[in-house]
């Protein structure tokens, strides 16, 4: 998939799944503040990522994904590891 077009669909999915504008998903904004993310709701947007993009979020690797920017990176690569 394009990268473009990964990051508008992640910002869709997400968009729509926490109720955000899409327009407050940047790649600077932080994830947990942007989408108001608790530990429960963050295993459900990791579980929504996982499903909707066919990549596997270990738990170590979540805390290394703040922002949308690095999610995008990190689904993007596992995607093209995947190819």
């Amino acid at each position: 998939m394009e990268r473009q077009k990964l990051v508008e669909k992640i910002n869709k999915v997400l968009a729509d799944e926490f109720e955000v504008e899409v327009s407050e998903i940047t790649p600077d904004a932080n994830i947990k503040k942007t989408l108001q993310l608790d530990s429960l709701s963050l295993v459900d947007m990791v579980a929504l990522i996982e499903e909707n993009f066919s990549v596997s979020i270990k738990g170590a690797e979540v805390a290394n994904i703040q922002t949308f920017g690095s999610l995008y990176e990190f689904v993007f690569d596992r995607m093209q590891q995947k190819q």
